[in-house]
Order: structure tokens, then sequence, then C-alpha cells
């Protein structure tokens, strides 16, 4: 059984290397709500403790040089700098059976170019609200395979795991870690079964390899609400639940908005 006990942390951690999260104070929110956008992106801002403050995640790319964020107030705008460390992140080696999904054919490669189309445009989505940034855990189970790890399938080098792998009996439930709304489901050629929730400003989770979807496109998630079940459906070395956590359009580490013990 999940347990959703009531104290989380209102804000992510703030940590700002390549796929982190920088947690920016605005000011107080006595004041207007202000905008936040780095480069053209538009950043989640949210209310904590009496303060403003902006949500930035940064790419598993950048470099450790000062990310620009720009703050337009009602009368003004201005520049905060945001310094960026590095982080160096471990290898994993994996054996897919199905050699498929390691070296897809011209038709599958077809497929997975129109999927990544379509979802490239859900992670854009920068939807109105004030997201519940402070998550719990969507599934129960070990982290069997944590954010950034640089991957390799069968020898072959791959993209770096954007999420966090929890290893859970397969028909185990998986539910909303926070309010969101539910804007896909489907089944993907690497990702298998497959739930996307928006959580509001550019706040985005996915939840992947299902076994089995129970939610529909438009339809409003509490808090902890079930959203499906762990499985091993697309790429995938058995059962487990993959949960994704995209900010402005960036996946991130979704132990950030994790409360810590």
């Amino acid at each position: 059984m999940l347990s959703f006990a009531p104290a989380y942390a209102a804000l992510p951690r703030h940590l700002a290397v390549p796929g982190g999260v920088a947690v920016i104070d605005l000011g107080p929110d006595s004041r207007p709500r202000p905008q936040a956008f780095h480069d053209t992106s538009p950043l989640a801002v949210v209310a904590h403790a009496g303060r403003w403050h902006a949500l930035l995640g940064i790419p598993l790319d950048a470099l450790p040089v000062p990310l620009e964020v720009t703050v337009a107030e009602a009368a003004s705008s201005r520049t905060i700098s945001v310094p960026v460390g590095t982080k160096n992140y471990p290898e994993q080696r994996l054996t897919i059976k199905e050699t498929r999904k390691v070296e897809p054919s011209p038709e599958d490669l077809a497929r997975i170019e129109r999927e990544q189309a379509h979802t490239a445009e859900l992670k854009r989505r920068f939807s109105a609200g004030n997201p519940d940034t402070g998550f719990s855990r969507p599934a129960d189970g070990r982290l069997s395979s944590r954010f950034g790890l640089r991957r390799f399938f069968n020898g072959l080098p791959r993209n770096p795991h954007n999420g966090l792998d929890f290893a859970a009996p397969s028909g185990a439930q998986v539910s909303a870690p926070a309010a969101g709304t539910v804007i896909d489901t489907g089944d993907y050629f690497f990702n298998g079964n497959s739930v996307f929730l928006d959580h509001g400003q550019g706040l985005i989770s996915i939840y992947m390899h299902l076994s089995r979807i129970d939610v529909q496109v438009g339809q409003r998630l509490a808090r902890g609400e079930r959203l499906g079940a762990v499985g091993a459906t697309g790429r995938s070395t058995g059962p487990h639940l993959h949960w994704t956590v995209i900010l402005n359009d960036t996946p991130v580490d979704p132990e950030l908005f994790l409360a810590r013990p």
C-alpha cells in the first residue's frame, strides 16, 4: 500500500547542476506574481514562505557556465545570473533480450520519430495553475536506477537515463505524486504504456512501462489517485516504473521533488 504522509517540501531541493533545479528567490509575494524566462522559455513561479520563487530546470548537457533568467515585474525587468556547477553521473550497462529495442528497424525508426515529435510537443506545454511541487512517491519499491546514468544497451551507448526507476512487481499500483491533469496516454515504442500528467506551469510528469493504464486524457487526478499499474512494456529488462519529471521542457532529477527522510 502506498503511503502519502502530509510532510512534503513545498519546493524542490535547489541543486544547480546539469539535470538539477535552480530555485531562484524573486522577492516577497506581497507583490504581484512576476514572470520569469530562460531564453524564451517561461519558468514556473510559485509562492513559498512569503516569497516568490522561479524554478529553472537545467539540461543534462549544460556546461558549468551561468544561465541567465529574465524577471518581468509590473513596470520593470531584471536579469538574474544563475551559477551552474558540475556533476559526474555513473555508467549503467544493461542487456536487452529483444535486440529490436536496441537497433530498431527502418519502420520502427519512423514510428519513433513520430512519437518523439508528439512527446516533444507535450513537454513544451505551459498551462496556468499553481503546481504542488512537493511530490510523493508514485510507486512503492526500491530505487533501482537513478537519474542521469550514462547508459549502454548491449554495449551500445544511448541517451542518459532521464528519470527514476522503481523496482516493483507487475500490477503494483502507480499513483499521481501530486494533483495533475492527464494530457496523454498511449503505447510508445521505447516507453511502452505511458501516462503524461500536467501539474501546471511547465511541470510535467511521465509514467512508463505500465502494464495497465487506468485514466483517460482530460481526467483530473488528486495526489495519490491511481493512474495505472507497474509493468514491463516497451524497452525494459523487467517490471518497474520509470518516472520522468519535466520542468521548462527539461528532464530533471525527480528525487529533488521528493520529501527527504
